[in-house]
């Protein structure tokens, strides 16, 4: 019989929701030693928070955080609050020696994404980073044809991360607006995603260089009454230097008009290249220079047989999956990680790297010049 896993999550809004989603379409498509359990969920706006756990099934609510993680019951919690919450929760957690979930960017700043790694690594518990665009099919697909040697050596790694969400100059302030609470903008939870990945398919990085521009310095507050000062980036653009000679380029704003969740990769090798775009997430484009030349071009493939990684859970070949099953992959290792005590990838480890990272273009473009991690 598998075991139950008592689950409390901190935070109700987007992540939250598509965390519980995750949670319950698990069961239901992968066989695991361990179930999920939605036990408390917290949030300081209790009526959200009765509406939230109505919706999803959360048995019981707690407004308060910090007693949430002293709750002998639970043995995960799963960080969704805003930025500024993530180091306080988990290390509350940690102490009172529960597995821990935390959504990106890690922290604030490496300071406290450093505690937190020291303190989990101590503690012995189970850690894990919501990177969940590694649990893509199409993207663990180019993860391994990288590894088998399909591209030969890297040279190029090209992302961006588009919304245009922030265009307008009357949408309002929120807590992303604010260094403060959010630690940065358009970077930490966009460049999050794509330095992750870039650390998942090519290696660590070397150097970077990069500049920052809010283009929007103030905007209405929410309440009607007045306006906030914007200290959050609205886009940062680097390059970079990866430990195995390739260099790349990235891009992450909230001012690309028409795109609404548009990340774009483009990878290219001495032997081939791939590019993948979010918005067609079921297929990945593969060019390989061993073709003869009158075949060579970019092949489509669906990734979608059962074959390819983790569709065997879900429907014949052709089926496609969406954005949402990402969590439900994941959260597979995680389960498991867990019910059998084993650690699990991505971890606070690449939550540290990842963060090093996002730190090092913050400084690079605060000094104008290149940083070395």
């Amino acid at each position: 019989m598998a075991k139950e896993i008592n689950i409390g999550i901190v935070g109700t809004q987007f992540m939250g929701k598509a965390h519980s989603n995750g949670y319950l379409r698990l069961p239901h498509f992968f066989d695991l030693p361990g179930t999920p359990v939605l036990h408390t969920a917290s949030s300081i706006n209790e009526k959200q928070l009765a509406e939230f756990s109505r919706k999803y099934g959360w048995k019981n609510q707690e407004p308060d955080w910090k007693r949430l993680v002293q709750n002998d019951a639970l043995d995960l919690v799963d960080i969704c609050a805003p930025n500024n919450l993530h180091a306080p929760v988990a290390l509350g957690a940690i102490k009172s020696g529960k597995h821990v979930l935390c959504e990106k960017p890690m922290a604030l700043n490496v300071d406290e994404a450093k505690r937190m790694y020291e303190e989990a690594e101590m503690a012995g518990i189970v850690n894990m980073m919501i990177f969940n665009y590694r649990f893509l099919p199409a993207l663990s697909l180019a993860k391994e044809l990288i590894s088998n040697g399909k591209l030969g050596k890297i040279h190029h790694f090209n992302a961006v991360y588009l919304q245009d969400w922030l265009v307008d100059p009357k949408f309002p302030m929120v807590w992303r607006h604010d260094v403060k609470t959010t630690g940065s903008g358009a970077h930490g939870d966009m460049n999050a995603h794509i330095i992750d990945l870039a650390r998942f398919l090519l290696g660590e990085f070397e150097a970077v260089t990069g500049l920052q521009k809010v283009f929007i310095k103030e905007r209405p507050l929410a309440n009607g009454k007045g306006t906030g000062r914007v200290t959050a980036d609205d886009a940062t653009l680097f390059m970079a230097r990866f430990q195995n000679g390739a260099v790349g380029s990235f891009n992450a704003t909230r001012f690309a008009n028409g795109r609404k969740n548009y990340m774009g990769l483009e990878i290219f090798g001495s032997e081939g290249s791939l590019i993948f775009n979010l918005e067609r997430l079921n297929e990945l484009q593969y060019f390989s220079l061993n073709d003869s030349k009158e075949e060579q071009g970019f092949r489509n493939i669906l990734v979608t047989e059962n074959s390819h990684p983790y569709i065997d859970a879900w429907w014949p070949p052709g089926h496609i999956i969406g954005w949402e099953h990402t969590f439900v992959h994941q959260f597979s290792k995680l389960i498991n990680g867990i019910a059998q005590n084993t650690p699990v990838v991505p971890n606070f480890y690449d939550g540290l790297k990842c963060q090093e990272v996002l730190d090092a273009v913050v400084k690079s473009a605060q000094d104008e010049k290149w940083i070395t991690l």
